[in-house]
């Protein structure tokens, strides 16, 4: 906490009565939810107020746990996110949360923006550029280095786009060779696809960022592709760096976003959000009740979870996951069809370690609709909405190929 002859944040603004939340996602590693509590202890002594932590999932406190706790001893309570970006999680699953309390108890609630694009986070993701280059004997005045900036990956191209500028910033007045955004999953270009398209250009090193937060089951993922690479093309030295942890520049950030939230000045990009605006391939998603429900519908998926290793999480590696192209050709031909019937005739089966989502264009123009079976690598054409039932119970659940379907094999 402050000394007496300090003035912190909160003093000087006259907030008497206020508790901070910080909002992080959760992860099965403890070390990671670890990073999230000590960021609540050391923004606390930043700004001179109360600041619990809460969770998504995963972890705990959940979030109405939290509201819960706080509304005894706070009249307002002003969330800050740890999310990086803007994607479902801020845009639906927190302000649901936060709805709820606000009916649940007598606070006035101030929910804050993700941390996004800022020049701390810039400043923070050069050093850790600096450190991998130190490691490896490179320097990028001298040397070509490319970097990788490896985010999560996300349904929403919005937050995708961010990753995208967040690596064009990187790269804008620095002497790197090139700076290109990559993912996990999710979407492309994947952080294999990148590494080895940057192969081509046999830079002196590659380094790999990981744009996360916690040190947890995802960034372990991009150190062993990226070690990976690294014993495959001998040519070029590659190392991933550090997440960007507990990093004091990250108090900044989320002074800055405390800030706007109890000023009411949060901006968000509405302007690109599939929720609110019609962007190519994810018309289906406008509308804050399709929002709502997935919000709902993604609760209920960890809800009354007591063993978190018993059953398969949806952020984990599914045992099939089926992708169906929901591209302009596709569309018309009746896949927005095909999809929901896929996603019905799983909740109706036995076969619940199976993720059903959107592709775009799978290069099956006129073929359609198609659909992916991974990690079978079996692509079906010409799929009506009445063959989601033998995909799903012949295919999905008794690894039977539905032949008279099969497009092409993989």
């Amino acid at each position: 906490m402050s000394t007496p002859d300090q003035t912190t944040p909160a003093a000087a603004a006259g907030f008497d009565d206020e508790a901070v939340l910080l909002i992080g996602h959760g992860s099965r590693r403890e070390k990671s939810n670890e990073q999230v509590r000590e960021l609540a202890a050391t923004l606390e002594s930043r700004l001179g107020l109360p600041v619990d932590a809460a969770f998504l999932e995963l972890a705990e406190p959940a979030i109405d746990e939290a509201f819960a706790s706080l509304a005894p001893v706070a009249s307002q309570v002003t969330v800050v996110h740890c999310s990086l970006f803007a994607a479902s999680h801020v845009k639906n699953d927190v302000p649901l949360a936060i709805e709820q309390a606000r009916a649940d108890h007598d606070l006035e609630i101030n929910n804050g923006a993700h941390l996004g694009v800022h020049p701390a986070i810039l400043d923070l993701l050069d050093d850790r550029a600096a450190e991998v280059e130190a490691e490896l004997g490179v320097d990028r005045e001298h040397d070509d280095v490319a970097v990788v900036v490896c985010g999560r990956g996300s349904s929403d191209p919005d937050a995708n786009g961010d990753v995208h500028k967040l690596a064009r910033l990187l790269y804008e007045g620095r002497e790197f060779d090139r700076v290109e955004a990559s993912f996990i999953g999710v979407t492309e270009p994947t952080l294999e696809e990148s590494l080895h398209g940057l192969s081509k250009h046999r830079p002196d090193a590659v380094v790999v960022l990981p744009y996360m937060l916690g040190d947890g089951v995802l960034t372990q993922r991009v150190r062993d592709w990226t070690a990976d690479f690294d014993a495959d093309y001998p040519y070029v030295d590659a190392l991933a760096g550090d997440p960007l942890g507990t990093d004091s520049r990250l108090l900044d950030v989320f002074a800055d976003r405390w800030q706007e939230a109890r000023t009411e000045s949060v901006e968000m990009s509405c302007d690109t959000c599939k929720y609110k605006v019609d962007l190519e391939g994810y018309e289906e998603d406008i509308g804050g009740a399709r929002a709502m429900l997935r919000a709902l519908a993604h609760q209920e998926a960890h809800a009354d979870r007591d063993d978190i290793d018993e059953e398969p999480d949806s952020h984990d590696a599914p045992e099939k996951h089926v992708a169906v192209c929901t591209n302009q050709t596709c569309a018309k031909m009746g896949s927005p069809a095909v999809l929901e019937r896929l996603r019905q005739e799983v909740r109706d089966s036995d076969h619940r370690d199976a993720r059903i989502t959107r592709s775009s264009c799978l290069g099956r123009c006129g073929d359609g609709p198609m659909v992916a079976v991974y990690p079978d690598g079996i692509w079906y054409g010409g799929v009506e909405d009445a063959d989601a039932e033998r995909i799903v119970g012949d295919h999905l659940d008794r690894d039977r190929i539905v032949s008279d379907l099969v497009d092409q094999t993989l």
